[in-house]
């Protein structure tokens, strides 16, 4: 036998008969784990199921040989990322493709584009998969929250929460809930901004989502916003630990409930570069907050009536 049958052989073995040492909390038999589920030898109780095979993804064992065997599964696709795609022009070896050839492809190509989406459902899912992806790329969020958006926009398809609703507001909606639960600073006006929807639009759908998925989104509050402004403006640390300290503080005394975070963020920024000499203007403050001069100053007023 070749040493890459005994190490496949010996894998599939460990595999398929690794045994844990708890007991089943029905009936205290013995539990046996495979490479799918978890289940009780006495009674039959499946305990876990669908498990992650932690496994070699190679193809071949031979070291000189191995290969990947693609991309991983990927919920931000409508079909997980299991797709084939016809290339164009050359063979797999760089061979240039005769005329024939290249018909033939194009007649696939074709047949394939077809067979793409079963159903309107999986068309308006690839649809609204790909403005979840466009609008994540566009804000600069990470892969962790455009998988979450396209998750939520999953769940919100599948309770039928897109009758009558706009995918592209709804796409917009999942991302700002994804950054809502995440603790991400990203208003609906800045997802508004790269979506190809109205702002009311997308607050609509938003609360629906939140609604009906029970969304577990954190409140917004100025302190998470001073260092995006910070950034923004660029500011010493030394203004931005001041601006973050007055935020805090305004929040310990429940004086920031009711208020923009951003504006009132703002206004922390402004009111502690006021104190470190820092010289910074109302207008830019304004133009990075997004909120009016009245109410930039409106925010600082309550904060030197409080110090």
């Amino acid at each position: 036998m070749a040493t890459s049958d005994i190490y496949a052989t010996t894998f599939d073995e460990d595999v398929q008969q690794e045994v844990t040492t708890n007991q089943c909390s029905e009936c205290g038999g013995r539990v046996t784990t495979n490479a799918r589920e978890t289940v009780c030898e006495n009674c039959g109780l499946v305990i876990d199921e669908q498990q992650i095979d932690r496994g070699p993804e190679w193809r071949s064992f031979e070291q000189e040989e191995r290969e990947r065997t693609g991309a991983p599964l990927t919920v931000a696709r409508h079909d997980r990322g299991l797709s084939t795609k016809i290339g164009r022009g050359t063979d797999a070896n760089g061979n240039v493709l005769s005329g024939r050839k290249r018909q033939q492809l194009d007649r696939l190509r074709r047949e394939q584009t077809r067979g793409k989406w079963q159903s309107k459902a999986d068309r308006n899912l690839s649809h609204g998969l790909g403005e979840v992806r466009r609008i994540t790329s566009a804000l600069g969020l990470s892969e962790t929250i455009r998988d979450q958006a396209c998750a939520l926009f999953r769940s919100a398809q599948s309770s039928d929460l897109l009758l009558g609703r706009s995918i592209e507001g709804m796409a917009a909606a999942s991302v700002h809930g994804a950054c809502r639960c995440n603790g991400r600073t990203r208003t609906i006006d800045d997802v508004t901004e790269v979506a190809q929807v109205r702002e009311s639009r997308v607050t609509n759908c938003y609360k629906t989502i939140n609604a009906e998925l029970g969304l577990p989104a954190k409140p917004m509050t100025p302190s998470m916003f001073v260092p995006r402004l910070a950034s923004e403006l660029d500011i010493p640390d030394s203004v931005r630990r001041r601006a973050e300290r007055l935020a805090e503080t305004a929040e310990d005394e429940a004086i920031t409930t009711g208020v923009s975070p951003s504006g009132f963020a703002g206004a922390c920024i402004y009111k502690a570069a006021c104190e470190c000499d820092q010289e910074l203007t109302q207008a830019q403050v304004v133009d990075a907050a997004g909120v009016s001069p009245v109410t930039l100053r409106t925010h600082r007023d309550t904060l030197v009536k409080e110090s």
